[in-house]
């Protein structure tokens, strides 16, 4: 028996015998062959490699996804009374301050001069307009409603995900107005900066901005109709806390117009919106709302809208009043974006069947190649042997 029916068919004639260094050899329930008995080959060690590059990429990719989290979004009423709601505003308008009206009307019933509140400094159009990338240091330019800009949607896109609007309000922690550029003599006053941020009833309302003596009764401060202008461009427009990072659709957007009696209509639909990340916050803020508004360490409460736009020239009579309006609408729902991250064990449990799933299906491949290329070897060598055109190749010394 090659030797070893000396041995009785010992075990240990087989495997590496166990020194005395080595003492936890003998616990081992899997004996193994001796470095003797196995031939390494090229291909064998390609195969290995090609195993371990396949586990440390899919093992980064589950650390990476465990690091991200995953996004969750929850619908629910909003839970408690709200009575305010802020608004961010930051637009000009191609006309003077002096000529403007700038107020707010809600369902209410109040009316608050937002013309009081807010602040009004002249500008120069083309002065802001070629200024304004440099004091914002050009994170988006501007563009028309009906303009199609896909790095414009990507932004929008990225400020729906809690871990982005969190590390980019933590980033830029600065929630101040900038400041209006300075007139000269090239650039004269013509148009009007409107900004600030203001404080009004959480229900439905209006917002508009008409010429002097239009929409309201100003007794003698009608306003000759050839100098209208509406013409404007939003730097920002949103509601809530001032997070001037964040993206909003009506964000850094122009409308021009060349008729004098002309009127923008805007219909924003805002839903309360809380980015948060850490896990069981939902179940916190479900079952105590104050408890997470209190430890808002890793949280952000502000409000998302959607907006559709309408316009048209007027005809001029005193029952139009041409000018720039957003009608609003409070949805009585709220939107929770929470991130939440496994945990540990859970990600070690993954690696592992990671790990011992690809080294099972590669020693698997690995057996199933050798085996295929070792059957088409043995065909080919079949083939090739002594047989020429079909016949047995004879010798002539065999005749």
């Amino acid at each position: 028996m090659n030797g070893f029916a000396g041995h009785g068919l010992d075990e240990d004639a087989f495997g590496e015998k166990a020194s005395s260094g080595s003492g936890l050899r003998t616990f081992d329930a899997f004996p193994k062959t001796k470095p003797s008995y196995v031939t390494p080959t090229r291909r064998g060690g390609q195969w290995t490699v090609f195993i371990y590059a396949v586990c440390t990429i899919l093992s980064l990719g589950e650390l990476f996804k465990w690091y991200r989290g995953t996004e969750n979004q929850h619908f629910s009423v909003e839970k408690g009374v709200s009575r305010e709601l802020q608004m961010n505003l930051d637009m000009v308008v191609h006309m003077p301050c002096a000529d403007l009206r700038v107020n707010v009307q809600d369902a209410s019933g109040d009316h608050i001069m937002a013309g009081m509140l807010l602040t009004k400094d002249n500008t120069n159009w083309e002065l802001w307009n070629n200024k304004l990338n440099q004091i914002s240091a050009g994170v988006h330019e501007y563009q028309t409603l009906n303009a199609e800009d896909n790095n414009r949607l990507l932004a929008q896109e990225e400020d729906i995900h809690a871990h982005h609007v969190i590390q980019h309000v933590r980033r830029n922690p600065r929630r101040k107005f900038p400041k209006t550029p300075r007139l000269s003599s090239k650039y004269p006053a013509d148009s009007c900066r409107i900004y600030g941020s203001l404080e009004g009833n959480k229900v439905q309302g209006d917002f508009h901005v008409t010429a002097r003596g239009h929409g309201y009764t100003d007794v003698g401060q009608h306003l000759d109709h050839a100098s209208f202008n509406f013409s404007h461009m939003i730097t920002e427009l949103s509601f809530g806390p001032h997070y001037p990072s964040l993206l909003n659709p009506l964000d850094k957007t122009m409308s021009t117009t060349e008729t004098h009696y002309y009127k923008y209509q805007y219909f924003l639909n805002i839903v309360p919106t809380i980015y948060s990340r850490g896990n069981g916050v939902v179940e916190k803020y479900t079952s105590n709302p104050a408890r997470v508004f209190k430890k808002a360490k890793n949280t952000i409460f502000t409000n998302q809208y959607s907006a559709t736009s309408q316009s048209l020239a007027l005809p001029e009579n005193p029952w139009n009043a041409p000018g720039i309006f957003f009608k609003y609408n409070i949805e009585p729902v709220l939107l929770f974006v929470n991130e939440e991250r496994g945990s540990f064990l859970a990600l070690l449990v993954r690696l592992v069947n990671v790990v011992s799933g690809v080294i099972v299906t590669g020693g698997w491949l690995f057996q199933l190649s050798s085996w295929a290329l070792e059957s088409f070897s043995r065909r080919r060598t079949r083939r090739s042997e002594g047989v020429l055109n079909g016949r047995t190749h004879t010798s002539e010394y065999d005749e």
